[in-house]
Parts: C-alpha cells; structure tokens; sequence
C-alpha cells in the first residue's frame, strides 16, 4: 500500500466529515427557527442526499477520464463555498441552496474511493475503504461537539464560517500534498487538452446536455448489471442503506418519548456508536478479514446489525444505558463492516479502467436510499413505533440473503490476468 497518499486523502476526508458534523445536526432546529414547515425541513434535509444522487456517477466517471485530483480539487471548493453561503442563509430558500451545492461537492466521495482503489491492492482495499468509515465516525463525533459549542456562543454565521475554513485547509492539503493516482487519465487528459482546446468547444443545448447524462446514467446501469456479483451487491447496498436510514429517522423520536432521554444523553449514545465504529473501521477490520475473508464478514455484519435494529425498541423502557448499550454495539459493529466491505467488493469485482464510475452508482444507489429512507420510516412511526424496526430487520435478512448468494463468486478470479472472465 502507498500509504503517504492515502494518508493526504484520508485526512481531507475527515476534514469534510468534521465540517459536515458540525452543521447536520444543526439543521432541523435552524430551518424551524426560519419558519419552515415540516415539508420544508425534510426538503432541507433531503436535498444534500439528492444532490449526491445526482452527481456522485458524474464526478465518478469524469474521475476516470481527467483524473482523480482534479475532481477533488474541485469539489473540495465548491464544498467550501457552500458552507459560506450556509452562515448567510437567512431565508428557507438560501438554506436550501447552501445544502445542495454542499451536497454537489460532498459527491467527491466517489472519486476519493477510486483514489483508494488505485493506490491500494486487493489485500489492503477493505481496509482502506474502512478508513473513509473511520473518517465519518470520528466526524460525527467531533462535528456535533464543535457545532453545539459554536451555535451557543456564536450563531450560525460561525458554523458556517469554522466549516468552511475546515473545508478550505482541506483544499490547500489537496492542492499542494495529493499526487494523481490515475496515471492513464491524466496521459489522456492532456492528450486531449493538447488537441482540442476547451474554448474550441462549441456550446451545447442544456436539454442535450440532459440527455446525454441520462444516457450514461442508462449506460452505467448497463455495465453494473451486465456483472451478477457487482448488481446484488448494488442491490445489496440499496437494502441496506434504506434499512438503516428508515430506522435512524425514529431513533430520536423514540429515544425521547419511549426512553425518556435528553438531548445530552442522545449525543453520548451518537458518540458511542461512533467509537466503536472507529474502533473497527479504523483497523479492526483489516486483520478481521485477512482471517475471515471479506465474504463472511459481509454475511456477519448483516446479521449483526439485524440483532442491532430489530430489538431496539423491545428493550425495557430503563435498560437504555444497559441493554440498549448492548444492542446499539452490534449495530455499530454490524455497519462498520458491511459498508466498506460492499464498496472494497464492489471495486475488487469492477474493470479498473471503470471503477470510478461504478464506485459513483454505487453511491448514487445509496444516496437514493437515504432520499427514500426518511419517508418510510416517518410513516411506520406514525403508525407503530416498533415498526421501523422490524422493517429495518427484515430488510438486513434480506440482505445477508444476498451475501450468501456472493459466496460463489471468488474474487480470486478478478484479478488483472483473469479480469475478463468477470460477468
């Protein structure tokens, strides 16, 4: 493993994670003090995710045609400006243009796993994908810590303000310390600027434009489905996805009027997930698969966190800080390996010259998933407060399911020599 690039990476993406941390938790109360209604807020929530749908398989794909660096350079900025635009938002509609043009260049994350996977090989690629897992768990506990503190001391203007200047030293390490990992792409990309300078290019219809990403949208599909393995385990992370955020939409709800917490011990049961998911996706991981191999670790994690989702709200309404401690460690564990595992697998199981964009579905599947998820699990409170959960349950049935099926594809077969055999 080149470990001095991926340490760059690894340390820009946790500077974005900690900037996020610090204004997501934030959002719900700010928007309300702005006056909006409850269907402004969930489009205030929502957006980030929507805009991660979008543009996660664009920044993807145009990673593999210019080169990884130059997209993060780019949308590490666009981050940046985001978060500027966030401390003057003092209307609804402000607000929910600083969230989407955060979530256009939070989209990065696609290209930062195409970074991982050019610099790492088979052996070491779940292990560094857990250390982008690690990154979000310690953002998150970080983040909420550092934008709590802000907001009562300072307002909103200073989160946005901290969270940009985060954002902008992320640049700057970018800018001056990430080499390109994708050699051929960026051969290819002065190639082409050598021939056909950009100002010789005539302008085109937006409604063309339109078309043809739609089109490489279908044509992705195309390719992800032309592979058994890679299409169940893109189905796979839209199951998942959906059953984790379907249930963490009730769990403040529910740790508020059925557990009786205050907002004090909800931020210690955030924090405690996050430890343990940095515990694992920060190292554990690694030797956890050179012993079990990335197929059964996919299939336990799966049950892990069926037992973490399905008995939360079975729990004895005084047991949070006991049983529900219990229970909440198996989610942690559960998620902090299926996650990384299904995007290394991914990757281990795509063409190399494709695995940007592929690594970009994969996250635009995801994303769908976390537009979606709100919703389901909004409803299913309404209706019964155990139902989230016992969705959310089924659903990681579903999907160790689907692990199993994986087990008959060897990811032996897919290495350079033998890639064609693939599908």
């Amino acid at each position: 493993m080149k470990r001095s690039p991926l340490v760059i990476l690894l340390l820009t993406v946790l500077l974005d994670l900690i900037g996020f941390g610090i204004v997501l938790p934030l959002l719900p109360t700010y928007a309300k003090d702005l006056g909006a209604n409850p269907f402004m807020i969930g489009l205030i929530a929502s957006i980030f995710s929507i805009m991660q749908f979008i543009f996660s398989p664009l920044w993807g794909k145009l990673s593999d045609k210019i080169g990884r660096r130059p997209v993060m350079l780019i949308s590490i900025f666009i981050t940046a400006v985001s978060y500027l635009v966030f401390s003057q938002a003092s209307t609804i509609p402000l607000l929910i243009f600083a969230r989407g043009l955060s979530g256009i260049g939070s989209a990065n994350i696609a290209a930062a796993q195409a970074y991982i996977t050019d610099v790492t090989d088979s052996k070491n690629r779940s292990g560094a994908m857990g250390m982008i897992g690690a990154a979000f768990g310690i953002g998150f506990i970080i983040g909420p810590l550092i934008g709590g503190v802000l907001k009562h001391n300072y307002g909103i203007p200073m989160v946005g303000y901290v969270s940009s200047s985060l954002i902008a030293i992320d640049f700057i390490l970018a800018l001056f310390l990430l080499p390109e990992s994708n050699k051929q792409a960026q051969k290819i990309a002065f190639t082409f600027l050598k021939k056909r300078p950009l100002n010789s290019q005539p302008r085109r219809p937006a409604a063309l434009f339109l078309g043809e990403k739609m089109n490489e949208y279908v044509d992705g599909l195309k390719l992800t489905f032309s592979s058994r393995p890679i299409a169940l385990l893109m189905i796979a992370n839209y199951i998942y996805t959906f059953a984790i955020v379907n249930m963490q939409v009730a769990s403040i709800l529910l740790w508020k009027e059925y557990f009786m917490a205050t907002d004090e011990q909800i931020g210690y049961l955030f924090a405690y997930v996050g430890i343990w998911s940095v515990v694992v996706q920060g190292g554990l991981i690694r030797k956890l698969i050179k012993k079990l191999g990335e197929h059964r670790l996919f299939f336990w994690g799966h049950l892990f966190t069926f037992i973490g989702v399905f008995f939360v709200p079975f729990a004895p309404q005084s047991s949070l800080f006991s049983i529900g401690l219990v229970i909440l460690f198996f989610f942690a564990i559960g998620t902090s390996l299926v996650a990384p595992i299904n995007l290394s697998m991914i990757s281990l199981f795509s063409y190399k010259q494709q695995q940007g964009q592929i690594l970009g579905l994969s996250q635009s599947v995801n994303s769908f998933a976390r537009i979606m998820g709100p919703f389901s699990g909004s409803i299913l409170y309404g209706m019964n407060f155990h139902a989230p959960y016992i969705f959310a349950g089924i659903l990681t049935v579903a999907g160790a399911g689907i692990a199993l099926r994986l087990f008959k594809y060897k990811i032996e077969a897919l290495e350079p020599s033998t890639e064609a055999s693939n599908g």
